[in-house]
């Protein structure tokens, strides 16, 4: 029998990390968990520490980083103002269902219960928004809990986790065996339920494909185009998974996001099946809940999803599969094909086409122009990432998404988002492109994330769309209270200052010719650019202006 040494628990914890392939973490240092910064110090050949600069930023890193591999992203904070801090990261893996763990630093355990110094009771603070909120308690289960935390955020439907770490339970010196390495358990689809979806599939008319979520591996999305093909489905997306097949194929035929066409949703109405593939048929895809009447949709309902729970929770399906979606769309490519005649995804996909025609623009920078530049420059393996707000219409209706490209956005509707995401996607790959779309308010939120990417080596694009105004908010405040601005103008910031003071490069844009060299010398610099985009304050959005929308 292997001789069992000597650990405290911060190292335990480290050698669990190792055990179950972690590779880096991202972090705010605190003297809550010095054991574990310590245990790091030791393995710093097979383990990355990335320090961020706020712990939202943090999260917000690793969350980025889980969509990417689909394998749990590793924040470190402090107790606290940290944890709570970090809370938003783990909103946005709850909502995206993104594997994540967060390890958060907690009092010691002789002064707990007595609201000691930044103590919080973390199971009670995360237990909305986390698959499972926990304390280790002992040195000697930590092994046991690391383990099922990694199981727990990648099996099922993936999400996050949160553990809390007593600093005297990870200074605790004991013998322990380690875990075997994780496996995630994920449902598959049978044979029987595949010839099931797929003679109902034949009966219809003027189907619609509807594909999202989380859990697509490149395989997965290239066996989804594969079934498209041979069935001649067209496939829509959920909102912000436009990565999930490829954009430029015939098949694909839209985005069920903040800024879907209309054309898409009167073709919702026309269906007469729907087979959704991943997606939790949430809000944002439905038009809160608008687009398919509740619970008993006019369509037939064919909902393939990795969480039973999902299944009907909202939607009554005509025929529900409990399955991961690689799995899914493999066993249904696996039957014989049933394709239809075509003229149905003919005719949604020539009205895709139409949308995606950047309209004319009265403006020295046409935002829809220097999109067409993004979307004949950037590398096929580029990642976008999206930050919160209707500036992310721009990419969302012009770019085209698809793998080895990756489309990273919170679908919570978190702001701050894209400047992190982008920094944790660069540093996974420096060589691979990233290009980051944020506003102004959302830069201002967390664009302190640059000076970690100037640390660490990372060399992201970030876009900031400045109109001076919390765009988003502004729309329906014109909307509903035409001219009466309240809240929602920004002070004009020096984005150059900011951008340079944190060692990125900067370019200022005002004119739709300046765009495209900009963003050539960007793809040149050795390190993060901010191109700053002077956009019109009045088109609030893709599809309307502020004038319109007084009436104007």
């Amino acid at each position: 029998m292997t001789d069992i040494q000597e650990r405290t628990g911060g190292k335990v914890l480290v050698d669990q990390l190792l055990i179950h392939g972690a590779d880096c973490a991202y972090c705010v240092p605190g003297e809550s968990y010095l054991e574990v910064l310590d245990a790091l110090h030791d393995v710093k050949d097979r383990f990355t520490l990335y320090n961020a600069r706020h712990e939202a930023g943090a999260a917000d890193m690793a969350e980025a980083y889980g969509k990417l591999t689909g394998r749990p992203g590793i924040c470190m904070v402090t107790r606290g103002p940290g944890a709570c801090h970090a809370a938003v990261g783990v909103h946005i893996a709850f909502q995206d269902s993104t594997p994540m763990i967060l390890l958060v630093g907690q009092v010691g355990r002789d002064t707990m219960d007595r609201e000691s110094f930044q103590e919080i009771d973390y199971r009670q603070m995360f237990a909305p928004v986390a698959k499972w909120a926990a304390q280790i308690d002992r040195a000697e289960r930590i092994p046991e809990y690391m383990a099922r935390a990694f199981r727990m955020a990648t099996s099922g439907r993936p999400g996050p986790v949160v553990l809390a770490l007593p600093e005297d339970m990870l200074t605790e010196v004991v013998r322990v065996a380690d875990a075997r390495p994780f496996t995630p358990s994920v449902p598959g689809m049978t044979a029987g339920e595949a010839e099931a979806v797929m003679d109902t599939l034949a009966g219809a008319a003027r189907p619609l494909v509807i594909a999202g979520g989380s859990g697509w591996s490149d395989a997965g999305t290239a066996a989804l185009l594969d079934f498209a093909r041979a069935n001649d489905l067209p496939v829509a997306t959920s909102f912000r998974r436009q990565d999930v097949i490829d954009n430029r194929s015939d098949h694909y035929v839209g985005e069920f996001g903040t800024g879907v066409a209309p054309a898409l949703i009167r073709r919702v109405a026309e269906a007469d099946l729907l087979l959704v593939i991943g997606a939790r048929l949430g809000e944002i895809t439905t038009r809160t809940y608008s687009t398919l009447s509740v619970p008993n949709p006019a369509q037939r309902l064919i909902h393939i999803h990795v969480d039973a729970n999902e299944i009907g929770r909202v939607y009554a399906p005509d025929l529900g599969v409990v399955s991961g979606p690689e799995a899914a769309v493999e066993a249904l490519r696996a039957q014989a094909p049933r394709p239809s005649d075509g003229v149905w995804r003919e005719t949604l996909r020539g009205e895709h086409l139409a949308d995606i025609d950047p309209p004319p623009h009265d403006f020295p920078l046409d935002m829809g122009q220097a999109m067409a530049e993004v979307r004949d420059l950037i590398p096929a393996d580029a990642v976008i990432t999206l930050d919160a707000g209707n500036h992310t219409g721009w990419p969302q209706r012009f770019l085209r998404f698809g793998r080895p490209g990756r489309q990273i956005g919170s679908t919570c509707g978190s702001m701050g988002y894209a400047v992190p995401a982008a920094v944790a996607a660069s540093l996974a790959d420096p060589s691979r492109q990233v290009v980051a779309f944020v506003g102004d308010g959302g830069f201002m939120m967390s664009g302190m994330e640059i000076a970690t990417a100037v640390q660490h080596g990372a060399r992201p694009i970030v876009l900031v769309f400045n109109n001076g105004t919390y765009g988003t908010i502004r729309m329906h405040q014109e909307r509903e209270h035409p001219g009466r601005v309240s809240g929602t103008r920004i002070m004009t910031t020096d984005i150059g200052q900011i951008a340079t003071g944190l060692g990125a490069a900067h370019t200022r844009v005002t004119t739709t010719e300046a765009f495209k060299p900009a963003l050539l010398a960007a793809f040149d610099h050795d390190g993060p650019t901010v191109i700053e985009l002077m956009t019109d304050p009045d088109r609030i959005s893709t599809r309307t202006t502020i004038s319109a929308l007084r009436g104007g």
